[in-house]
């Protein structure tokens, strides 16, 4: 890592950009690696505790900034009543809806300061956390998804929790169209690698570079890109998706030529795992290599998943897969003669 020590004392700068589970998964591995992390959070969640307190109060979504910041907070003795508090949530059925301790925290935070970057970095002292975790926008826009039936879906949650029988995604976009931060601006020119993904495609990855600024800062990085890919698709959303799909998908939105690397799981889950993703519907995202070559020039394989339900991207092992890459450093891209690398895990 010595090739990073002149841009972080203590490692290198890492830039995580998604939201959802996926993006607290990789933080909570890289911050083993380095201290150097930056969390760059979609903010157009609506459903549950968020969309009740965005309804109701004006306030912005809370749910993955908590989340990014609780993988980035200290883990001990101290810190594990707070953490405990923050990540409870009360029963749907009581009088306080189903809302998570740490949204309530984070709104009082927000009205006192009437400042939501004022808001993360209060709670980032208290959980001391190591890093920085900023929301994409400032702005407030509702995600819409248009369908291939000319209908329209308005609103993160009802993309969320699409099913089979409704038609398949032609679009997602944001109204209105709102600025990226300038701080998330910054974090990408300053990175050493940005590693978008994993996590849902229409509702955490896509919209955050529907953002102004985002697409265009990605393309004029000098970082190492790096996409990881989905495990298992989603109903409704990704079905029969393989893993050049997920890229194809992306670079319809942020445009060609933005990534660098893909990291792609070749773990097939058996058994009742295998099983109770049958009945919702999900199969494994097909590992079609020779096809996500055609979109980036390096590919690392590995087996990344967890073996329980639900399954999930395992922590350790990819953050390991990211830093191998950083290590490995970026593979620049020749249009006519590309230089294909594959790393096996």
């Amino acid at each position: 890592m010595e090739q990073f020590r002149s841009r972080g004392e203590d490692g290198p700068k890492v830039v995580a950009i998604g939201g959802g589970t996926g993006t607290s998964t990789i933080l909570g591995g890289l911050k083993a690696h380095t201290p150097n992390l930056t969390a760059i959070v979609t903010m157009f969640d609506s459903g549950g505790s968020t969309g009740l307190l965005r309804s109701e109060y004006g306030m912005p979504p809370f749910g993955d900034l908590r989340r990014c910041l609780l993988a980035l907070g200290e883990v001990s003795e101290e810190t594990s009543p707070i953490r405990a508090a923050l990540d409870y949530r009360f029963a749907q059925s009581s009088s306080l809806n189903g809302h998570s301790v740490g949204n309530l925290f984070m709104a009082a935070l927000t009205s006192l300061s009437d400042d939501l970057e004022r808001c993360v970095e209060q709670l980032a002292g208290i959980l001391r956390v190591r890093g920085s975790v900023l929301p994409v926008t400032l702005g407030r826009a509702d995600l819409c998804a248009d369908l291939a039936d000319g209908r329209v879906l308005r609103g993160e949650a009802a993309i969320d929790q699409r099913g089979a029988p409704l038609p398949r995604i032609e679009r997602v976009f944001l109204d209105p169209q709102v600025e990226a931060n300038p701080r998330a601006l910054r974090a990408i020119e300053e990175a050493d690698a940005i590693v978008i993904g994993p996590g849902d495609l229409y509702t955490s990855i896509l919209p955050v570079f529907l953002v102004d600024g985002m697409a265009e800062a990605l393309a004029a990085s000098r970082a190492t890109r790096i996409f990881v890919c989905n495990l298992m698709t989603k109903r409704g959303e990704t079905d029969g998706f393989t893993a050049s799909d997920f890229l194809r998908e992306f670079e319809r939105y942020a445009g060609p030529d933005r990534l660098d690397w893909a990291i792609v799981n070749t773990t097939t889950p058996r058994g009742a795992v295998q099983a109770a993703y049958d009945h919702e519907g999900a199969t494994v995202v097909e590992a079609d290599i020779e096809t996500v070559e055609r979109h980036v020039n390096g590919v690392f394989t590995s087996s990344l998943a967890t073996r329980d339900l639900p399954v999930r991207h395992d922590s350790p092992v990819l953050a390991d897969a990211v830093m191998r890459i950083v290590q490995t450093g970026r593979v620049e891209r020749h249009r006519s003669s590309a230089l294909q690398v594959v790393i096996n895990g």
